[in-house]
């Protein structure tokens, strides 16, 4: 309730105005609603019961809040937006006190920006300009294909015809005469305006005398009518058949006779038995329309979208739903609380909502825009089983850039999507059978492309789905077998000595030369700096970090080219069925710049190949199908994740390849280590760390430190224990039993003891007699 101005009460002698009552008074029953409890009309007859010092007003929840004097306006004069406060509305602190200082009642804090319309200026700036022309205008690959297509489709469609063409032609002249009655029933039926006989036969059975007259004299108009042309179309054929059989010879009589006939086979045979089938079966999608969008999303049993749809709340489409490459385009704007995640979760059933097959239907996240966006895209075709392009690099001749991005696979349209393998470390992820040696085969056969790549080949698994690159790889191995893993222990040592002799390199040329600190692709060219891209590929990686003897050696190794590496033109991608935090080691998972993650079982593998919150952020391969082979999220090759079909290359394709590969190495005399023939000396490199450690120590030592014995192995085996820090001496003698402790020992240089992390010798020789 609210006073006029008028009957404002004097603070000095506490009276009411006249015509009030008051406030202890109870007022009578009223049958008004609130809305007309709330402001008095006529001033005289309110009820009012705030204190009579301060003027008030009522919200529609029952709050009195005061109103300023010198602005209290009569019901009149108030709109009806504003006679009730905010339900939310509150007096900040400083205004109350500010109320009670002065006793003039404070203004009220205005909650909600104030309603500007933005400019024309402002709604355009931030619009999406719509392309020009159609995308596969743009873009000469797919303008290529669409006309490769059609001069296919013409040339399949000619052949198919001129086929047939001697079963074409008898069966239309066998059908002329049916035709041809046909023809004759059907101008006849026209002629006597058969369609107007129902309406006269009803006339004429209801005794309507005058309607059946004036229908059958229409009738006969139009009969008179119709007649004239048919005869002059009568007399002029007959006039030609005259003509022709006068002036032209017999045999081009009989050549007009029967291609007319075969004409009028042709044209006039019913419609479900022509006399031509067709070239092609032609696959007819329908379209996808916002109404079908909206039934398949309220059927996934989603709460939040069904209960917005119940209130009255519908699903917004910001841009027309539109072709885009062979399938269907469509921007949603999901109800307030849903987000793309929550219908990715469930894309095998909104393929059957939409009565598609799985491999047609991609839900994608927008989080660019916001995490309620959703791109839905309907492929006409299963990605899965539609014939991929032709691969540009399986061309013969084609070579590679490794600085450069390469064609690594295409999307849900059939475009081709690209790789940069520089600078980056790569892993892949997925559960068995679901492509992923397909994929690193591919990625290896990209890097065998470039003359000048170093290549090691580890196919633990042990099938040889890798042998196809052993003609040019510097270090191959197959299998798990004991020697094997030793094997490769030899070459990964001697790989991250190469990455300590180009840290060196680098740190030592010119910055006029090396700016950046990084290998570039002018250096990778000069043969004198040794600074040649290599690529290290391993599949079934959890078989090195999980061996019981050099496990803990070889995730040091890989951990240190993951990270230090890509600068130095190494790039490692490693390959696992098992995608978890013992297979892929924290510190590798970490630091790997680019992804790919086809069919996993759950979130946390998910986010161990893609990224920590990649599948709360929608991008689940959670939802691929068993049925989506060589299908995965590419993560790290732009912005955002993208779904790409990567190449599927058989053994025999690959060796083609790899044929290519190798005579281009040999043109520049670039076929090194096991391509080359060369033999891994393991026996020479084999490290017994713990034999090595007892021999350092000198006539009278029982203590050393780490440091001490690191620098002596250092001296003793140069090859093999250059570079060892005393973490590596930990990693070596960890799995012997043996563990550093602090130990009192004397520094050689300052003569100065202390208690430092090292070993005893009695330590040590207890673990060697212990047969570790």
């Amino acid at each position: 309730m609210s006073t006029t101005a008028d009957h404002t009460p004097d603070p000095m002698n506490g009276h009411e105005p006249e015509g009030l009552p008051s406030v202890n008074s109870t007022p009578e029953p009223s049958t008004n609603t609130p809305a007309d409890a709330a402001v008095n009309t006529s001033g005289s007859d309110a009820v009012n019961t705030a204190p009579a010092a301060t003027d008030t007003a009522t919200t529609r929840t029952g709050n009195v809040v005061p109103i300023r004097p010198d602005t209290a306006r009569t019901a009149e004069e108030i709109p009806e937006q504003d006679r009730f406060a905010d339900a939310g509305t509150v007096l900040d602190g400083a205004d109350v006190e500010a109320a009670d200082a002065s006793g003039q009642p404070a203004p009220l804090t205005p909650v909600d920006p104030a309603t500007v319309k933005p400019s024309w200026w402002e709604t355009v700036s931030d619009a999406t300009a719509r392309p020009l022309v159609a995308k596969w205008l743009t873009s000469a690959e797919e303008f290529r294909s669409r006309a490769r297509f059609l001069v296919r489709y013409a040339a399949h469609t000619f052949a198919f015809h001129a086929l047939r063409v001697p079963v074409y032609v008898p069966s239309a002249l066998l059908r002329a005469p049916g035709a041809l009655c046909r023809l004759v029933a059907r101008v006849g039926r026209w002629v006597f305006d058969a369609e107007s006989k129902p309406v006269r036969m009803n006339a004429r059975d209801r005794n309507d005398a005058d309607t059946y007259m004036k229908l059958r004299e229409a009738r006969n108009e139009t009969v008179r009518r119709r007649s004239a042309p048919v005869m002059v179309a009568v007399l002029v054929l007959l006039a030609t058949v005259y003509l022709c059989l006068t002036f032209v010879a017999p045999v081009w009589n009989w050549t007009l006779l029967l291609g007319t006939l075969t004409a009028v086979g042709w044209w006039g045979a019913p419609a479900d038995k022509p006399v031509a089938g067709r070239a092609v079966d032609l696959a007819k999608t329908p379209k996808i329309t916002s109404s079908m969008i909206e039934d398949a999303l309220c059927s996934l049993g989603i709460g939040g979208l069904n209960q917005a749809i119940a209130k009255g709340k519908r699903i917004e489409f910001p841009n027309p739903i539109a072709r885009d490459g062979d399938g269907w385009r469509a921007d949603i704007d999901l109800p307030l609380g849903v987000t793309a995640g929550d219908i990715i979760a469930k894309r095998q059933e909104l393929s059957s909502a939409l009565r598609r097959q799985i491999g047609c239907v991609w839900p994608e996240g927008d989080a660019k825009v916001h995490e309620g966006r959703l791109v839905l895209w309907v492929g006409d075709r299963d990605m899965s089983k539609t014939k991929q392009k032709p691969w540009p690099l399986a061309k013969p001749g084609a070579t590679v850039d490794l600085f450069k991005a390469q064609p690594f696979g295409t999307d849900q349209r059939g475009q081709w999507l690209t790789v940069t393998l520089m600078f980056a470390s790569m892993i892949i992820g997925a559960v068995p059978r679901m492509g992923k040696t397909v994929t690193l085969r591919e990625l290896l056969l990209i890097a065998a492309l470039d003359p000048r790549a170093v290549l090691y080949s580890y196919d633990l698994k042990g099938t040889g789905d890798l042998a196809a690159l052993a003609p040019v790889s510097h270090g191959y191995g197959v299998g798990d077998d004991p020697d094997d893993i030793e094997r490769m222990v030899v070459e990964m040592r001697a790989l991250r000595e190469e990455m300590r002799r180009r840290i060196k390199v680098i740190r030592n040329l010119p910055e006029s030369v090396c700016p950046d600190n990084k290998v570039t692709p002018e250096l990778a060219a000069r043969k004198d700096l040794g600074l040649a891209p290599i690529v290290v590929g391993v599949d079934e990686c959890q078989i090195w970090f999980e061996h019981p003897e050099h496990g803990d050696e070889l995730e040091e190794i890989c951990t240190d080219l993951v990270k230090r590496g890509p600068a130095l033109g190494i790039i490692a991608i490693l390959a696992t069925q098992r995608p978890d935090a013992k297979s892929l080691p924290t510190g590798i998972s970490a630091n790997a710049i680019l992804r790919y993650c086809l069919k996993v079982q759950g979130h946390t593998e998910n986010d161990m190949v893609l990224g920590t919150g990649q599948h709360r952020n929608g991008v689940r391969a959670t939802m691929f199908a068993r049925t989506d082979l060589g299908i995965g999220y590419l993560a790290g090759e732009g912005d955002d994740a993208k779904i790409v079909k990567s190449v599927y290359k058989d053994a025999t394709e690959a060796k083609k390849i790899v044929a290519g590969a190798r005579a281009r190495r040999e043109a520049l005399g670039n076929i090194t280590g096991y391509a080359a023939g060369v033999e891994v000396d393991v026996e020479a490199a084999r490290l017994d760390p713990l034999a090595d450690a007892i021999a350092v120590f000198e006539r009278g030592e029982d203590k050393l430190w780490s440091e001490t014995i690191v620098a002596r192995l250092a001296e003793l085996r140069p090859g093999q224990y250059r570079g060892w820090t005393a973490q590596n001496l930990a990693t070596a003698l960890k799995p012997k039993g043996v563990k550093p402790k602090q130990v009192w020992s004397t520094d050689p240089g300052t003569g100065k003891g202390a208690n430092r992390n090292g070993y005893t010798r009695d330590a040590l020789a207890t673990a060697k007699n212990n047969g570790a």
